[in-house]
Order: structure tokens, then sequence, then C-alpha cells
């Protein structure tokens, strides 16, 4: 078995030169950790990368496979370039700025963590189900300290996310009694990679120290009154599990802006769409048209309003980003064919003096 199997490497990206390849451990801010499967490497991206790339989505992000100059003798290295990614977990940088951030990227498996409390937002699990679902890796809601909560609450709390999470494997775990860790391992098989997505004081770095069976990662009390967590994890990092899996740590999100989501939309709400394609018009807009399957759903309850509201307003959202990047696009576009311009008449000029 190649060292790089040992990472995940499962030749999905070929490559002739597989010894050039490392995959990114661990992010942080313009440094990177990298590992070939034998060996660790301190690795920065070349000037050559930095100039060619277009976009914040351009640059390695933990889980991906890079193409590397190693610098044996000083434990360092290069990086050349980021392989094509099979899956990547995007979402809008916080704040007003048109910007694209990778979370994670070449994971199998998304792990939406919360915690079993009265922090529970199913609106919030809807919005990274989607996000899931649209970075092309599966899905899986991992419900945590299951210990602290009667068994009547464990079994409300999933109903309710099971209503939100349509088809997507729900788990309850608790890093006390370990109870589900079974089944959470079984969603997470050798050579196989997941990621942990969630909002701060979930359990994730608990779950990722009970996982490797030894404290690798700060953890921190929530709040009692309200169940807010604390941000523990501050950057991106890679582990790799005692049955061969590899999984990846994130900071807790304080809100999930969404920065795509459009072909995912009909599977995170798959019950709508099922409802909205036995309305007697095929462009039926569920507000005033005859013969609408959903609007007789919600009238007879089998369908919620809150569970309809939240999938006109993520509609709305996406649609809105993507004019934004659209605009975006167009306007760096024209600020390119400006500077190229510029420079053309500058040279025309240096010639018409000579």
């Amino acid at each position: 078995m190649h060292s790089l199997e040992k990472i995940g490497w499962d030749n999905v990206v070929q490559n002739k030169d597989i010894d050039s390849l490392a995959r990114v451990m661990t992010v942080q801010k313009n440094s990177y950790r990298i590992t070939d499967g034998d060996k660790a490497f301190h690795a920065q991206v070349s000037g050559r990368f930095i100039n060619e790339a277009q976009s914040s989505l351009d640059f390695p992000a933990v889980g991906d496979w890079v193409e590397v100059q190693k610098l044996m003798d000083e434990g360092k290295a290069v990086i050349k370039r980021v392989l094509p990614r099979k899956s990547q977990f995007v979402r809008k940088v916080a704040g007003l700025k048109t910007e694209a951030q990778i979370v994670a990227a070449n994971m199998d498996t998304v792990f939406i963590v919360n915690s079993l409390n009265h922090d529970v937002n199913v609106r919030r699990i809807e919005r990274y189900v989607l996000s899931a679902y649209e970075s092309g890796a599966t899905p899986v809601v991992v419900l945590t300290k299951k210990d602290t909560c009667s068994a009547d609450m464990v079994a409300a709390v999933m109903a309710q996310v099971e209503a939100v999470a349509v088809g997507v494997p729900i788990l309850a775990v608790s890093n006390v009694t370990l109870d589900g860790m079974d089944e959470l391992m079984h969603a997470l098989p050798p050579k196989r990679t997941g990621a942990l997505i969630g909002s701060s004081g979930v359990g994730k770095s608990t779950l990722i120290n009970t996982l490797l069976e030894r404290d690798v990662q700060d953890t921190k009390a929530i709040r009692e009154d309200d169940s807010k967590g604390r941000h523990t994890t501050t950057h991106r990092e890679m582990f790799m599990l005692p049955n061969g899996a590899l999984l990846i740590d994130t900071p807790g999100m304080r809100e999930l802006q969404l920065w795509d989501g459009e072909s995912s939309l009909d599977t995170t709400f798959q019950d709508i769409d099922a409802l909205g394609s036995g309305c007697r018009f095929h462009d039926c807009q569920h507000d005033t048209e005859p013969g609408c399957m959903i609007k007789e759903a919600l009238e007879s309850g089998e369908l919620s309003e809150d569970r309809f509201q939240s999938y006109v307003k993520l509609q709305r959202e996406i649609a809105y980003e993507k004019r934004k990047q659209d605009q975006k696009a167009r306007l760096e576009e024209k600020n390119k064919w400006k500077q190229v311009t510029k420079q053309q008449r500058a040279k025309y000029k240096q010639r018409k003096m000579k």
C-alpha cells in the first residue's frame, strides 16, 4: 500500500507522479501543514501560485491534495498547485463582502453536529444540510450530549430534526457513556474522510478527543443559562483516527451564510419538491394557483408553515447571493479589460516615443 492511501488517497484524482503529492492537514492563515503519509512538512504556496490564483477558492484548504516540491533537509515544502476536488464545503464569509470561504475539502461525509439542549435550532440545521448536499459529500446529523437528556427529550429532538433533515441519518451520541459511538464510527470507515461542522459549544472538539482516545483539542464548558458555546477550535485541522479514517475539525460557526445551494435545494426540501410535482401547473408559484398541492398540504397540516417559509426564504437568499456574485464577476471582468487596455495604450505610447 502506498503511503498516500493511509491518508485517504483513492485514485479519484489521477496523477502520474504521486511521489510529489501530499495532503493538507492544517491551515493557519497563510501557513500549511501537509503530509505525504510518511512525513509531515510545513508548507507555503509558491509565488507563481499566488499570481495565478483567481479567488480565495483557489487556495489550499484542509483535506486538499496538493502537488508540492519537498525540501527534505529543512522539513519544508512549496505548494505548486491544488488538485481538483471531489467535494468542498463552502460558505460566504461573514459580513458584507461577496467572497467565498472553503471550510473543508475532499470529504466523503459532513457530520452536522448539534447538542441535545435548548440551543437546538432546526432552521440552522436545514442550512447545514443544504450546504452539505451542495458540497458533494453525504450529510449525517450528530446530536451530542445524549447523557444530559431524558429518553423522551432525545426522541422529541430527533423527531424535530427528522422533519427538516429528510432522509438524512441522525445519530444521538454521548462522549461520557460512549452511547452511539459505534454507529458514528460505522459512518466513517477506514481511509474515508469526514468533517465536523457546527456552532461553537456543540461538542465537536470533545468528540474529536473521544474518537482519538486522547486529548488533542481544548474544550470549554457552555454557558448554563442558554447553552451557548465558546470558541475553542481556532483553525481547521485533520486527524487520523485509530480505525484509519480521517476527520476534519473546524471552528464553530456563529452563522452560516450560503454561498450556493440552488442545485441542492430540492434534495434538502424533498418533501416540498414531492408535493410540488403534483401541482396542476408545472410552473406553480404555490400562491394563488388552483390545484396547488403545497397549499393543500399547508391547509391540512401535512406541511408546516415554518418549513415552507424556510424553503421560500432560502430560495430567495440563494438567488440574491447569485445576483451579487454575477455582479461582482462582471465588475472584475470590466476592471481586468480596463487594465489590459491601459497597458496596451502605455506600450503604444512608448513605441511612438521611440
